[in-house]
C-alpha cells in the first residue's frame, strides 16, 4: 500500500462478548502497527442483536455497501437471548460471508506450550492443523422451504449445493497451503456412504485436485470416525479440508481438542482480494458470561494476526502469534476457561506489552 495510507478496518464487536474481546484486539493491532511501520483506521458499526431488537434488522439495508469500501472486517461474535440465532446468523455473517464471496474459513488450531490438552500425554508438536472449511455454499444454502405449514402433514426442504468451481476452489486453497507445511498432507472429511449424491461428487472434485499436487500426501475419512480419530490420534492431522458443515463441526471439536475453544481464531477469506475479507474468533458471544469481564481475548487476538497476513504485514502477524505464544508459555496469567483467574483486559494488555 502507498506509504502514508491507512488500511481502513470495518470493526463489528456484535454480540455479548464481542464487546470485551474486540478492544483488547485493537489494542494488540495498533501495537503491531506501531511496532512494524503501518497504520490501520477503525470504523465501529453497531450491527448487532440487540441493533435488530430496535430496528428488526440485524444490518441496514444498505450494509454491504457500507462495508465494500474496507481493506477488512474484524468481527467479535453474533448472537445473544431472544434472538433467534438462525435470525442473527443469517442477517449479519452468511450474507457478509456470501456476498463477498469469502468462500475459505480458515481455522489455525494448535496446542500452544504452557497449556494442557484435556488428551492424556498430548504436547504442542501433536496438535498443530489447520482446517479449511468451504464457507458460502454446501449444505447451508437458502434453497429450501415448508409445505402444510401448522398441519399434521407439515414438511421442511433444505436442498445442499455443491458446484465443481465452489469444490474445486477450496480444494485448491487447501491443498496449496499444505504444500508450505512440513507436513504436506491434506486430508478431506466426507460422507459418500450416507450422503449419497453430493458427498461422492465431493470426492470426486477432490480426487480430481489430489493429481495435480503429486507431492501432497492425501486421504479422507467419514466424517464420523474422523471425529473419533480426532479426538485418538489428532497427530495424524496436517491441513483438513471440508464441506461447509462438516467444517464446521470440526473446527470447534479441535480446538476443545487442544486447549479450549477461547484461544481458536478464525479468517473468512476471499483469496483474490476482490472483497474485504473477515477475521472472527470462533467462539461465539458467551452471553453467560458477558459483562464479567473473563472472555478469553486470545481467539480474538490472532484474529487479527491473521487480518494482517492477509493485508501484507506477515512478520506483524508472526509476532503477534509470538506474543501469544510468550504469555502462555512465559506466565501463569490464565483466563477462567484456561483454568486461571485473569480478566480480559489483563490478557489483552500482557500480549499488548510482549510485542
Amino acid at each position: 500500500m502507498p506509504k502514508g495510507q491507512a488500511h481502513k478496518i470495518a470493526v463489528i464487536a456484535g454480540d455479548g462478548i464481542g464487546h470485551e474481546v474486540v478492544p483488547e484486539g485493537i489494542r494488540v493491532l495498533e501495537k503491531a502497527g506501531r511496532k512494524f511501520g503501518f497504520a490501520l483506521q477503525f470504523k465501529n458499526f453497531d450491527w448487532s442483536c440487540e441493533k435488530f431488537a430496535k430496528t428488526g434488522r440485524m444490518m441496514p439495508a444498505d450494509g454491504l455497501d457500507q462495508l465494500r469500501k474496507f481493506d477488512a472486517i474484524y468481527l467479535g461474535a453474533v448472537g445473544f437471548p431472544g434472538v433467534p440465532d438462525h435470525v442473527s446468523l443469517w442477517g449479519l455473517l452468511i450474507p457478509i460471508r456470501r456476498n463477498f464471496l469469502q468462500y475459505v474459513n480458515l481455522r489455525p488450531v494448535r496446542l500452544l506450550k504452557g497449556l494442557e490438552s484435556p488428551l492424556k500425554g498430548r504436547a504442542p508438536k501433536d496438535i498443530d492443523m489447520v482446517i479449511v472449511r468451504e464457507n458460502v455454499e454446501g449444505e447451508y444454502s437458502e434453497i429450501g422451504g415448508r409445505l402444510y405449514a401448522g398441519m399434521d402433514e407439515e414438511a421442511a426442504f433444505q436442498q445442499a449445493v455443491f458446484t465443481r468451481k465452489g469444490c474445486d476452489r477450496v480444494m485448491r486453497y487447501a491443498f496449496e497451503l499444505a504444500k508450505k507445511r512440513p507436513k504436506k498432507h491434506i486430508t478431506s472429511a466426507t460422507k459418500s456412504n450416507g450422503i449419497s449424491i453430493s458427498m461422492p461428487y465431493w470426492d470426486e472434485r477432490f480426487a480430481a485436485m489430489k493429481k495435480r499436487y503429486p507431492g501432497i500426501k492425501a486421504d479422507q475419512f467419514l466424517i464420523d470416525i474422523f471425529c473419533a480419530h480426532m479426538v485418538r490420534h489428532p497427530d495424524w492431522f496436517d491441513v483438513i479440508v471440508a464441506s461447509n458443515l462438516f467444517g464446521d463441526i470440526l473446527s470447534d471439536l479441535a480446538p476443545a481438542v487442544a486447549a479450549g475453544i477461547g484461544i481458536a481464531p478464525g479468517a473468512n477469506i476471499n483469496p483474490e482480494k476482490k472483497y474485504p475479507s473477515m477475521f472472527e474468533p470462533v467462539h461465539g458471544s458467551a452471553p453467560d458470561i458477558a459483562g464479567k469481564s473473563i472472555a478469553n481475548p486470545i481467539g480474538q487476538i490472532w484474529s487479527g494476526a491473521m487480518m494482517l497476513d492477509h493485508l501484507g504485514h506477515p512478520q506483524a502477524g508472526a509476532a503477534i502469534v509470538k506474543a501469544i505464544e510468550t504469555v502462555i508459555a512465559e506466565t501463569k496469567l490464565r483466563t477462567p476457561d484456561l483454568g486461571g483467574k485473569t480478566k480480559t483486559t489483563e490478557m489483552g494488555k500482557a500480549i499488548a506489552d510482549a510485542l
